[in-house]
């Protein structure tokens, strides 16, 4: 898999050095590259206790990217998912350390312990006051004696970062974090694995399943189990934390463990306000990837209750673009339609014959999703299927306020509910065809001339014409035709559609931007799409 990075050896100092370049001089780190990668912050005087913190690089932007007042002093970076040296984190602590000494965050794994550790015991020996805790929050395995330290080692940093921000001392700080450790739940669901730069990702998660409460590093998970929908993932993941939550008012952090979307984030976002957990959820810290696990594709959740000092602290404003803050979780508000743009409401009619054939339509488009989408994907971005299909979806559901008896009126509801329904400009292109048809209907024109008015005018408003390569080459012949019946519109229609799989330059659309050997062989989706429909109206017909 390409990346975008120079060498495995200089990923992560190159990395680093990306973070403090584009910092505004809020970073620095100590001169011990390779081995020693300590950031710090600019304007650190050690008149306060100090919040060290790190690990294995991988987690970005944890542990560098919340070195700030407010949160970390120092972030001590190993290689990927590799613990820093005890030198590094000795290091470290002899550059931050004051008289009032300093608190140690580490997550519960061997080598972070062990080397953390160790360099504490050493910087004791020079006089120092430190003190280490260690964070447990992952629930994925519940009779491990040893539970890993994940993402809700954040609201630990946080936490006891405002604490040591506002002059406590090193016993009230690191009563405070243990006090968040004990308090603090998380557990994660991803669809794969995550990708280490120079190896093979691991093809252990299989299509069709997520994994369960696996680790930062991408080590498994307590089970793989059936995805479904963000819905149900979410579901499960907050089944796992239930008991965890009691009474009074709780905080939720929904982190991305790295290449889940924005998209998919706010999805998961909305299920997890609205689960039967929320009664329980004031508050939301996200949805953003904090600790994440390279590009894994997943996501944790984090469940804590909230006392009033610790929501203090959670609300405390930090200078960190990396921290989202924290927000009240409210309900959805809306503001109605404007008066000009309120949908004109038919007046329904009924027709079965033109209620059966639109539905037959409709669900000839919506067998058709995923065909052509991969049509699509040859020439555009893949969704002229999903577009297509969500439309007629939304159409069936519009029909028992149709005005099906009414062919003038029908035409432009129709073309009203594509507008409203239908993403892209082919909702408005068709919205137009059909208020086009429906005005030329009027005056008393036959369907098929009515139908013809319709194409004319977004040929006129969209520009595309015959040839260049558009759902035209397919419509114009079919139309022509249909006066000789839909048998030999749907004929014309199909070799319409065929010939442009023999175009190399598309004159509209995005296929327009696409080289010709990504469209010669392939017929336009859209045209494609006119043609099963044509033909399935014949069939129909035929059958009837």
């Amino acid at each position: 898999m390409s990346q975008f990075v120079n060498s495995k050896a200089t990923l992560v100092t190159d990395a680093l050095d990306g973070l403090l370049q584009s910092a505004g001089g809020r970073l620095i780190r100590l001169d011990g590259y390779p081995h020693i990668k300590v950031v710090i912050r600019a304007d650190w005087d050690k008149s306060k206790v100090a919040l060290i913190s790190g690990g294995g690089s991988g987690h970005e932007p944890a542990h560098a990217g919340f070195v700030g007042r407010g949160m970390l002093t120092a972030a001590i970076c190993g290689e990927v998912f590799a613990s820093p040296s005890v030198d590094a984190v000795l290091a470290g602590i002899l550059a931050v350390t004051g008289e009032a000494g300093c608190l140690l965050i580490v997550k519960n794994y061997t080598g972070d312990r062990l080397n953390f550790g160790l360099a504490a015991e050493r910087a004791k020996a020079f006089g120092l006051k430190v003190e280490m805790v260690v964070v447990d929050d992952d629930v994925a395995l519940p009779d491990l004696p040893q539970p890993r330290g994940v993402a809700g080692t954040l609201l630990v940093h946080k936490i006891a970062g405002a604490a040591a921000e506002s002059g406590a001392d090193l016993d009230q700080v690191a009563s405070t974090a243990r006090e968040v450790i004990d308090a603090v739940s998380t557990i994660g669901m991803s669809l794969d694995t995550c990708t280490i730069p120079g190896s093979q990702k691991e093809a252990r998660i299989g299509v069709g399943k997520a994994e369960l409460g696996l680790g930062i590093h991408g080590e498994a998970g307590a089970e793989q189990v059936v995805f479904e929908s963000a819905h149900r993932a979410m579901a499960e993941v907050l089944g796992k934390l239930s008991e965890k939550v009691g009474n009074g008012p709780h905080v939720a952090m929904l982190n991305n463990l790295g290449s889940t979307t924005p998209l998919e984030m706010a999805v998961l976002a909305q299920e997890l306000a609205t689960s039967p957990l929320a009664e329980h959820i004031k508050y939301i810290i996200g949805p953003a990837p904090m600790m994440t696990s390279l590009d894994m594709h997943g996501f944790s959740v984090s469940i804590m209750p909230l006392s009033e000092k610790w929501q203090t602290a959670l609300d405390t404003k930090v200078e960190l673009n990396a921290w989202p803050g924290m927000a009240s979780i409210v309900p959805v508000q809306t503001l109605p339609l404007p008066d000009g743009l309120s949908p004109i409401k038919p007046i329904a009619s009924v027709n079965a014959k033109t209620k059966a054939i639109i539905e037959a339509c409709c669900d000839l488009l919506i067998d058709a999703e995923d065909d052509l989408n991969a049509l699509d994907a040859k020439s555009g971005d893949g969704d002229t299927g999903s577009t297509l299909a969500t439309a007629a979806r939304a159409l069936k559901e519009s029909l028992v306020r149709m005005p099906l008896a009414d062919l003038t009126q029908l035409f432009r509801a129709v073309g009203n509910e594509l507008s409203q329904t239908m993403g892209g400009s082919s909702g408005v292109i068709l919205a137009i065809f059909f208020s086009a048809a429906g005005d030329a209907f009027a005056s008393g024109k036959s369907i098929a001339a009515a139908l013809s008015a319709g194409l004319s005018r977004i040929s006129e408003v969209g520009g595309a014409q015959k040839g260049d390569r558009t759902m035209i080459d397919a419509l114009d012949p079919a139309l022509n035709m249909l006066s000789e019946g839909m048998a030999a519109a749907a004929a014309a229609a199909r070799a319409g559609a065929d010939a442009t799989a023999k175009i190399g330059r598309a004159k509209a659309g995005r296929a327009s931007y696409v080289p010709a050997e990504n469209l010669i062989g392939h017929n336009d989706p859209g045209a494609e799409a006119v043609a099963l429909l044509f033909e399935g109206l014949a069939k129909a017909m035929e059958e009837a």
